[in-house]
């Protein structure tokens, strides 16, 4: 494994795309590098990890991150009441994180889930249930 400090540190996702696999980089580096958008925050899909089923999107900021990279259980921040919260805390329905990924760009994860329960606060598998067409949408 090779340690990658780019010349470029406010670029460091574009200077490393053509890296070979096991190049590593700190994790502060990292997160220092992210782009977090005005509210701190960047995109978090959640996918199980055996079915590959998108579960849910929600946000994440640098401490929700921090928290779900030392916990093992996916944490995210809610906009709506400003405040980090732990899938499942009070469903029950836990997302044990199997793996995290950051997108090509530095702005987007992808969180690989073993998810307890149902992910959706709808009692649903996951949020997806809405289909959408030229006509409407539905429930599916």
């Amino acid at each position: 494994m090779t340690q990658s400090t780019p010349q470029n540190s406010t670029n460091l996702f574009k200077t490393l795309e053509k890296s070979p696999a096991a190049t590593q980089v700190s994790l502060e580096q990292v997160m220092a590098n992210i782009p977090w958008n005005s509210d701190g925050l960047i995109p978090a899909i959640a996918q199980d990890y055996q079915s590959q089923q998108v579960l849910m999107l929600a946000w994440v900021n640098a401490c929700a991150l921090q928290q779900s990279l030392t916990s093992g259980k996916a944490t995210y921040y809610s906009r709506s009441r400003q405040a980090l919260w732990c899938k499942g805390e009070s469903s029950g329905h836990v997302q044990k994180i199997i793996n995290i990924a950051l997108d090509c760009d530095g702005d987007a994860l992808l969180f690989t889930v073993d998810q307890l329960g149902p992910a959706c606060h709808t009692l649903r598998p996951h949020c997806f249930y809405w289909n959408l067409t030229s006509n409407g949408a539905e429930i599916v």
